[in-house]
């Protein structure tokens, strides 16, 4: 599999939030999480994303195909992982472990990950957990429908 991590420039905005809309729509029909889905954000944060000088947002790319992204950011002590998404006819590949493994090289400073993800989402929590991140044992619920479970890893 030839799956690189390229850094997204302010022309792959539309691009990206298009993406970003199609991979997180079923899990916004799912849990109705209106205020906190990646499918209901703007053009103005993808942007955000892509200009943050504390992060970077990467574009998946599958043989040079853009098939999802991943956007980490760093909050001093640690790297945050938000968003990252595979589009879905893609998902169910082990582009996601790839990406993050990618991801995780492209920063060595950084010993220490976060994440958070839907603790109804099982396969999401199996590919973290496969991946090294432990549960941090701090749970927000979304709504009724949903939960947001944090996670972090340590690299030695």
């Amino acid at each position: 599999m030839n799956l690189i991590l390229e850094k997204a420039i302010i022309t792959d905005a539309v691009e990206l939030l298009k993406m970003q809309t199609q991979a997180f729509t079923p899990l916004l029909e799912k849990y109705q999480d209106y205020h906190t889905s990646p499918a209901n954000e703007t053009i103005d944060r993808v942007t955000e994303r892509i200009t943050n000088p504390e992060g970077a947002f990467y574009k998946i790319l599958l043989e040079g195909l853009m098939v999802g992204a991943i956007c980490v950011t760093s909050k001093k002590e640690y790297m945050w992982i938000s968003p990252m998404f595979i589009l879905p006819e893609f998902q169910g590949q082990g582009i996601a472990q790839k990406a993050i493994k990618l991801a995780e090289e492209k920063h060595p400073d950084f010993k220490r990950w976060e994440l958070a993800t839907i603790q109804e989402e099982e396969r999401n929590c199996y590919l973290y957990e496969k991946m090294g991140y432990v549960k941090m044992g701090i749970a927000k619920e979304i709504n009724e429908r949903a939960t947001l479970i944090y996670y972090q890893k340590e690299i030695n």
